[in-house]
C-alpha cells in the first residue's frame, strides 16, 4: 500500500508532462511563447548568468524540451549539451600584503580590504623597491600635459590619482585618460612594476577601495595593481613634506603635472588574485534532412538564454548598484523561446525538410559571446558544412512593428528575401547589411558564413531587473518568429547555397575606447582566455585586412605597446594617429609574423 501511495503521484507528475507535450501545437502559438519565457525569466532561475545553477536549470529545460521535439542529441555521449570551462572571475588568494620602511624604519603592515585592495587585472606576485608620486598618471602630449615627463620610473612602484584633473579648455578635456586600466598600461609601457591608485581628498567622490572585479577581456598583466585608501596613501607621501591633499592641490592650482620620487620610502608587497573557473554549456539539437544532394548542409538558428544573474557591479546591469534578480524576459528568454517554437515546427515537418537543421542555445554571450565563440571553434558538424546562421535576441518588445534585421549584406539575396516574406508590409522593416555586431551572429559571420540577426530594438527595461515576463508582446513576437521561420525553410529548401558576401562596413562600428582617432579593423574574439589580443575577424577594406591579419590571429605588439589583452590594445590605438605606419608582431599558430599596418583616421 506504501509502494501504491508513492508511486502514483510519481506516476501522476510524469503523465501531467507527458500529457501536455503531446498537447502542444506544432504552429507557433502567443501561448506557448509565452509559457517559455516565464519559466526562463521566473525567480527560480536567477537571472541565468553562465555558470549558475540557475543557468544550467535553463539549459536542462531547453534539452528537455528538444528531446520531446525529437531532435537529436549532438553534444557529447548523446547529450544534448556542449560544456565548456571560461573564467567567471577573480578572488583574492591567501598572499596579499604590504609592508612600509619610512625613514630608515619598518612600519606596520597594511590591512586588506581596508588600507589596500588589488585590483581583479593586477598581476600576482612580489616587488621590493622604491616608489614614485605619479600625479594622475597620464601623459597626453598633444595635449601638453605630462605627469611623467623627466620622470624615471623603470623597476619602480608609482601612486597616481584616480580620475583626471581639469585643464585650459584650449587643451581639451583629459578625461578619456582617466581609466584604471589606462594609467595601468602607460606605467607598464614605461617600465614600472607596481602602481598604486587612490582617490584623490579634493575629489567629490568618497574615498573607497576599488572593487575587485572582472571582465572577459581583461586577460592577464604583468604589473602588480592596488587600490588604496587616502590614510595609507598619506603614509606614503610623508617624507616629501606634503600631504596627498597638498600635493593634488598643486597640481589644480598650477595646472601643469607636480610628479616626484618620494624619497626613504621603501614599499614591500605581495599581490596574489587567483581566477574562479566556471563551466556552462550550449545546448544543441539535430533535424536531419532528407535531400540526398542537400542533407550534409546545415541551416544554424541560434539564440542565448544566459542573462545577468543577480546583476551588481560589474554584471553589466544598467542598475548596477541593485542585487536583485535580473530576469531577463526579453533579454533573451524572447529568443530562447523563439528557438524552442522553431524546433519544434521544424520537427514537426519532417520529411519535407531538404537540409539539415541544427537549433544552438548559447551560454555565456553576456560575457562576450562565449558559447558562439566555442562552438564555432568546436562544431558539432563541420563548420564548412553551415550554410546560413540566423540569431534572434530580444525579439519580444516589437514597437511600432519595427523589426531591426543585420546581416542583409551578408549575402547577395538576404535584402530581397527578407522583402519578399514581407509584402504585407505586417513590418517595418530596418535593415543593416553588417554581418557583425554584439551577438552570437558575430561568431559565425567571422567564419565567412552568412548571418541573419533579428532584433527588436532597446527598451528601458534592458539589462535591469524589471525585464520581465509580463511586458512582453507575445502576439507580435510569434510573429516574429514565424517570419523568421519563413525565411529558415527558404533557406531549407533552396537548391543554391546562399554565397558569402563581405561587407565594407562603416569605421564608427569598429574599434571602441578611450577616444583615439585611428580605425584598424579589427574583430576582437572573447571565447577563449590568451597572451594578447585574438582576433575573431577582420573587416572588409580594413587597414586590417589590407595588413594581411586574418580570423585566429593573435596581436601580441603593437609598435611599442606591449599587447597581452584586448585593454592594451585599445591603449596601443590611442597612443597613434591617423597615417602613422605601424609594426604589428603576430602569433599565428606557432609562427611569429611581423606586418606593418597604415593607420585610418576613424569616422
Amino acid at each position: 500500500m506504501r509502494i501504491r501511495e508513492v508511486f502514483l503521484p510519481l506516476f501522476l507528475v510524469v503523465f501531467v508532462i507527458v500529457s501536455a507535450q503531446s498537447q502542444r501545437s506544432a504552429k507557433i502559438t502567443a501561448g506557448e511563447l509565452q509559457a517559455h519565457v516565464k519559466f526562463l525569466a521566473s525567480d527560480q532561475l536567477e537571472g541565468r548568468r553562465a555558470g549558475s545553477s540557475g543557468a544550467d536549470q535553463a539549459a536542462e529545460y531547453i534539452a528537455a524540451e528538444f528531446k520531446a521535439y525529437g531532435l537529436q542529441p549532438l553534444g557529447p555521449d548523446s547529450s544534448y549539451l556542449q560544456t565548456f570551462n571560461f573564467v567567471a572571475g577573480v578572488r583574492l588568494g591567501p598572499n596579499n600584503r604590504i609592508v612600509l620602511k619610512i625613514g630608515g624604519t619598518w612600519d606596520t603592515t597594511a590591512e586588506i580590504n581596508k588600507e589596500f585592495r588589488p585590483l581583479g587585472f593586477s598581476a600576482s606576485g612580489t616587488y621590493s623597491g622604491e616608489i614614485v608620486f605619479a600625479g594622475y598618471g597620464i601623459s597626453a602630449q598633444d595635449k601638453a600635459y605630462d605627469d611623467y615627463a623627466g620622470l624615471n620610473v623603470r623597476d619602480k612602484a608609482v601612486l597616481v590619482l584616480r580620475n583626471a584633473p581639469p585643464i585650459d579648455s584650449t587643451r581639451g578635456a583629459l578625461d578619456q585618460y582617466s581609466s584604471l586600466r589606462y594609467k595601468a598600461t602607460k606605467a607598464r609601457e614605461l617600465g614600472a612594476k607596481a602602481i598604486f591608485f587612490v582617490m584623490g581628498p579634493t575629489d567629490p567622490e568618497k574615498d573607497q577601495l576599488v572593487r575587485l572585479s572582472y571582465d572577459q577581456s581583461m586577460g592577464g598583466g604583468d604589473i602588480l595593481a592596488l587600490s588604496v585608501a587616502q590614510p595609507f596613501a598619506d603614509r606614503l607621501v610623508s617624507t616629501s613634506g606634503m600631504t596627498l591633499r597638498q600635493l593634488q592641490d598643486s597640481i589644480l592650482r598650477r595646472r601643469q603635472p607636480y610628479s616626484r620620487l618620494l624619497p626613504e620610502v621603501t614599499v614591500a608587497l605581495q599581490v596574489e588574485v587567483a581566477t574562479i573557473p566556471a563551466r556552462s554549456s550550449n545546448v544543441i539539437g539535430f533535424l536531419q534532412g532528407t535531400d540526398a544532394k542537400l542533407d550534409t548542409q546545415v541551416v544554424v538558428i541560434g539564440a542565448h538564454y544566459d542573462h545577468l544573474g543577480l546583476g551588481g557591479e560589474g554584471s553589466g546591469s544598467h542598475q548596477p548598484d541593485t542585487v536583485a534578480v535580473h530576469h531577463g524576459a526579453d533579454d533573451n528568454a524572447s529568443g530562447t523561446a523563439g528557438l524552442l517554437e522553431l524546433a519544434q515546427w521544424f520537427a514537426a515537418q519532417g520529411s519535407r525538410l531538404k537540409r539539415s537543421m541544427v537549433f544552438i542555445a548559447f551560454t555565456g554571450e553576456e560575457l562576450g559571446v562565449l558559447g558562439s565563440a566555442y562552438y564555432v571553434k568546436h562544431p558539432a558538424i563541420p563548420i564548412e558544412h553551415t550554410v546560413a546562421m540566423l540569431n534572434m535576441d530580444m525579439i519580444g518588445r516589437l514597437t511600432n512593428r519595427t523589426l531591426i534585421v543585420y546581416g542583409t549584406g551578408t549575402s547577395p539575396g538576404f535584402d530581397s528575401l527578407l522583402r519578399a516574406h514581407d509584402l504585407d508590409s505586417a513590418f517595418v522593416l530596418k535593415l543593416v547589411r553588417d554581418g557583425f555586431g554584439p551577438s552570437d551572429h558575430s561568431s559565425f559571420y567571422g567564419k565567412q558564413i552568412p548571418v541573419l540577426h533579428f532584433f527588436t530594438d532597446l527598451h528601458p527595461d534592458y539589462h535591469r531587473p524589471s525585464d520581465e515576463y509580463q511586458k512582453l508582446n507575445y502576439d507580435a513576437l510569434a510573429d516574429v518568429v514565424r517570419f523568421v521561420g519563413d525565411i529558415a525553410s527558404d533557406l531549407n529548401r533552396f537548391s543554391d547555397r546562399p554565397p558569402y558576401a563581405a561587407v565594407e562596413t562603416p569605421r564608427a562600428a569598429g574599434n571602441t575606447g578611450r577616444g583615439f582617432r585611428v580605425f584598424v579593423g579589427t574583430i576582437p574574439d572573447f571565447g577563449e582566455q590568451t597572451k594578447g589580443m585574438r582576433i575573431s575577424g577582420v573587416r572588409d577594406g580594413s587597414p586590417a585586412e589590407k595588413a594581411g591579419l586574418r580570423a585566429g590571429d593573435i596581436i601580441i605588439k603593437f609598435g611599442r605597446v606591449n599587447v597581452q589583452n584586448l585593454y592594451d590594445y585599445t591603449y596601443a590605438l590611442g597612443e597613434y594617429k591617423p597615417g602613422d605606419v605601424v609594426e604589428l608582431t603576430i602569433k599565428r599558430g606557432t609562427e611569429v609574423v611581423r606586418t606593418n599596418v597604415v593607420l585610418e583616421a576613424r569616422n
